[in-house]
């Protein structure tokens, strides 16, 4: 019988009993929620976390999957952003070296390239440089590059270079218009699986993490905040006493503070579209390309899951939280035109196999673009209520554990605890190995497991990591690990990603612990679904993501 969650202490509502109060409820189970709760438990408080849906469901699974500083956020001179986002790439990276790696990005120059018209280093440039009408100088290319390098104290990464395409596997796939690029480093982060790690490493320090619960309402009474929580699968609801709220519902955090909580504020978000799409793949090196229009936007071209290519990303406003964001089909055909203006081969809607699109919740610090938004995290304290709340505002993925230690330092206030900050330099689970250790790790895993071929071998590392030995427990063949569901994914696989990464719907593990979604069929994910519900004891319809 499958040992799920609840019973494990993570999902179950009916588990606490009601006259307990924590010291901590979070709000919001994407990496802003998972990260804060994870930091928090770690310092001695009592913490518990409610999703709506699954971990990552909406912006954290559905971004960009880079660990970057931000190159075009110097524009906007936002500094002290971009620098804290490199210190970080290289600090996340030794903690998760599984889930990330380095990649090497290809920024081809042309005379042509122009900034996008409201930076604040474009209208300086046209006071200074009329005759340059808008355009982008390779000086100031270079002089950005320069910075990126040096502001965040680089050790690990590789500096940029300059290229000459001509002749070479970089410039092969470009027009011949494009002579010269520039090279420089960044990181790649599997971002679903970042959340997930967060939040069940936070479970294994003592927190409880709720999947599928919904926050009815939350109200203070006495001091203490009173939160009533609802099942989504069955319906049933409780009450969980806190002495603090933290609100990290993402695009939902206005809608919590208005309509859950209940408190007056004149503060908002900003909701921007940022759409993607996956092709197949469309050239054969391992590096990214960072391409710049004609508009002054940018999009990155990455190679993914080893057959596929990842294009984006858009911006653009999106008005209403409750609809579900969608890659639209001018947003496909504006991500299709603006990477065939610099490949060889053009890009077609035949060639895309899967698009995803998320809302950032960005600040609403009144911009007159969506683009021009500020990237930044903004921490809010209300204690209007009479039991105080920290509302989450924007953040980038890349600087979420900084988010979290920039939310404790407003929270500790409030407890007896003193503990420091403790969370750089630790492991996720799964990886504590060193950052060139995973060609290491997967030998390793093929000598204890020989019915592995590579390709299975390397993308249960690449997820798991030193876990990956736990997943396949004591197995001596591939039929020892259960009823296979398709592309190397097997019942041991599916049991530990239910028992220790929350996942409850076919969705949750072929879209978001994974992207087996892109190789699975649609018969093969309602098998799987239909294995999950009859296993987990819960009666629903088929969720399978989209594609």
């Amino acid at each position: 019988m499958l040992t799920t969650q609840g019973e494990r202490g993570g999902a179950s509502l009916d588990q606490r009993e009601n006259h307990d109060i924590v010291d901590l409820f979070v709000i919001g189970g994407g990496i802003n929620g998972c990260g804060i709760a994870r930091d928090a438990v770690g310092r001695g408080l009592s913490v518990e976390l409610a999703e709506m849906n699954d971990l990552a469901s909406a912006t954290s699974s559905a971004s960009t999957k880079l660990f970057h500083g931000g190159l075009r956020y110097l524009e906007y001179w936002e500094i002290r952003l971009v620098r804290e986002a490199l210190i970080e790439r290289e600090t996340l990276l030794r903690a998760m070296p599984h889930i990330s790696w380095p990649m090497r990005f290809v920024l081809p120059y042309h005379k042509d390239m122009r900034f996008e018209g409201d930076t604040p280093t474009s209208k300086v440039l046209s006071f200074v440089m009329p005759w340059m009408r808008g355009r982008r100088p390779a000086w100031l290319v270079r002089l950005g590059l320069f910075m990126y390098d040096n502001l965040g104290g680089r050790k690990i990464l590789k500096g940029t270079t300059s290229i000459n395409l001509s002749g070479t596997a970089e410039g092969a796939p470009l027009q011949d218009r494009f002579e010269k690029a520039y090279e420089y480093s960044d990181c790649w982060i599997e971002d679903s699986r970042l959340v997930a790690l967060n939040a069940r490493d936070a479970q294994d320090r003592g927190a409880k993490i709720n999947v599928r619960t919904k926050v009815v309402s939350a109200e203070q009474v006495d001091g203490i905040w009173q939160i009533t929580l609802e099942d989504k699968d069955t319906g049933a609801q409780r009450v969980v006493m806190a002495r603090m709220l933290v609100n990290a519902g993402g695009p939902w955090v206005e809608n919590v503070i208005r309509n859950a909580v209940r408190i007056n504020s004149s503060e908002g978000v900003r909701l921007v579209r940022g759409s993607h799409i996956v092709t197949r793949k469309l050239y054969d090196h391992d590096k990214c390309y960072f391409f710049q229009g004609t508009d002054g936007r940018i999009i990155f071209t990455i190679p993914y899951e080893n057959d596929f290519t990842l294009i984006g990303t858009t911006d653009a406003e999106h008005t209403d939280v409750a609809t579900k964001p969608v890659c639209t089909p001018e947003e496909q055909d504006y991500l299709i035109e603006f990477a065939s203006k610099y490949l060889k081969t053009p890009v077609s809607k035949d060639d895309i196999v899967w698009t995803y699109s998320g809302v950032r919740p960005l600040y609403d610090d009144g911009a007159t673009s969506a683009t021009a938004a500020t990237r930044d995290y903004v921490l809010t304290l209300d204690q209007s209520a009479g039991a105080p709340i920290l509302n989450v505002f924007g953040g980038k993925i890349t600087t979420y554990r900084r988010l979290a230690e920039s939310a404790l330092e407003k929270i500790t206030p409030f407890f007896s605890k003193d503990d420091k900050p403790w969370t750089a330099g630790v492991p996720l689970p799964g990886g504590d190995f060193p950052v060139d250790g995973v060609a290491a790790l997967i030998a390793q895993l093929q000598a204890q497991y020989p019915f592995l071929d590579t390709a299975w071998a390397t993308r249960l590392i690449k997820a798991y990591g030193k876990d990956a030995f736990e997943v396949l427990g004591e197995a001596k063949t591939a039929q020892d690990l259960g009823q296979s569901f398709g592309s190397n994914l097997t019942e041991f696989e599916v049991l530990w990603l239910v028992e220790k990464e929350f996942a409850r719907r076919a969705e949750d593990i072929v879209w978001r612990r994974s992207k087996l979604g892109l190789r699975m069929t649609a018969q093969e994910i309602k098998l799987l679904d239909d294995w999950m519900a009859q296993a987990l004891g819960v009666a629903r319809q088929s969720e399978t993501g989209e594609a």
